[in-house]
């Protein structure tokens, strides 16, 4: 891997991330014992090169998150749960003088060479930074390392968080009060969304990749067939997303402005949704009302039992009856909420909420999301 954290940062930023990692490194050994922990890897943009540069009158400053990922020996829910309250205590202390989030992920080198493929794997073992520990920690996990190996479903999550995003931004934009945190986070999303789209294209054609540069060159030389000409539009917009991830910048654009491109992103990402659920689960949706009333399975990928348990812990009793995912009520609402088809009963049923108001149902859909995204 890349030993730079980032792809031009200044000499005193790229110090600045090597130093915060020496403390990130000395403070987990002072947590776990040496007995207990295998290796910590950094992921992210950081861990993979890739982190972003923010330019200021002070000089280059971090952005993103630092992502840590901390591998311990033995069963991994009480591994879990032994350690993940104190590094997160670790991760607050170190946050402020780092200058950005510091975050923790406790996981075991068994669970990780036993799970399935997914695109939160793949991004870990094909691009990250030892902290503690080789590449031969992963043997056994070669499965994650092959990007054809993600399934469609892993694409729908990674859209589906990013309309997400789109569907937070819009509730601030319809805000009265519309300032300059308001005007970063919508710009913040939108660029997030931009880089997200290209990526779900290339995932559900098998070619994702963990470097965004690389992404952003085979999107360049993907062929758009004629089923496909709406996502002409995809490739400036994935261009845009990767200057951003690599120099973000903090938005001061009008409510305007950012109105009409969230306008364009929300319709693009309509088109999106529905050409790859359709393909997804091999059902033609022709509008996010066909698909926010469909009867199907939307997570065909989770098992009955385990949907009823998931129901009871977040519903209560009731939810022992319903033998789908959660997720599947944020999607029915997402199609309605973002796209505007405005049939709050039926968003108010998946939410379970009485809240009749915009901001109110935006706020419902935020608790479910923290759950179930």
């Amino acid at each position: 891997m890349n030993q730079r954290f980032t792809i031009d940062g200044s000499d005193t930023l790229e110090t600045h991330l090597g130093k915060t990692c020496e403390k990130v490194l000395a403070g987990v050994k002072s947590l776990v014992p040496v007995a207990k922990l295998d290796g910590i890897a950094l992921g992210g943009g950081y861990g993979r090169g890739e982190g972003g540069v923010l330019k200021t009158p002070a000089g280059d400053q971090p952005y993103n998150d630092l992502e840590f990922f901390v591998f311990i020996r033995g069963n991994p829910i009480l591994a879990e749960r032994k350690f993940r309250h104190s590094l997160h205590e670790l991760g607050e202390s170190l946050s402020p003088e780092a200058g950005l989030e510091v975050e923790f992920k406790v996981l075991t080198l068994d669970k990780l060479r036993r799970s399935p493929p997914s695109m939160f794997y793949y991004d870990l073992v094909a691009g990250h930074r030892w902290q503690l520990g080789d590449d031969a920690l992963f043997a056994g996990c070669e499965h994650h390392r092959d990007a054809a190996k993600i399934p469609l479903h892993e694409a729908t999550r990674l859209l589906f968080n990013r309309c997400s995003g789109l569907l937070y931004s819009l509730e601030k934009l319809k805000r009265k009060d519309f300032g300059e945190a308001e005007s970063d986070f919508v710009g913040r999303n939108l660029a997030k969304a931009q880089l997200a789209f290209g990526d779900v294209l290339l995932a559900a054609h098998g070619q994702y990749h963990w470097s965004c540069r690389e992404r952003h060159a085979r999107l360049a030389k993907f062929e758009i067939k004629s089923e496909l000409a709406w996502a002409a539009p995809l490739l400036a917009h994935h261009e845009a997303g990767v200057e951003f991830k690599l120099h973000p910048h903090r938005s001061a654009e009008s409510r305007e402005n950012l109105a009409n491109r969230h306008a364009e992103l929300s319709a693009l990402g309509k088109q999106l949704w529905l050409w790859l659920e359709s393909k997804r689960l091999e059902i033609k949706f022709n509008a996010p009302r066909d698909y926010a009333f469909s009867d199907a399975n939307l997570c065909p990928e989770t098992s009955a039992l385990r949907n009823r348990l998931v129901n009871f812990r977040a519903f209560g009793a009731g939810g022992l009856s319903c033998s789908r995912y959660p997720r599947e009520r944020l999607f029915h609402a997402l199609a309605l909420l973002l796209w505007g088809e405005n049939d709050f009963e039926k968003v108010c049923s998946e939410l379970r909420t009485e809240e009749i108001e915009f901001a109110g149902l935006v706020a419902a859909y935020a608790r479910l999301w923290g759950r179930f995204n």
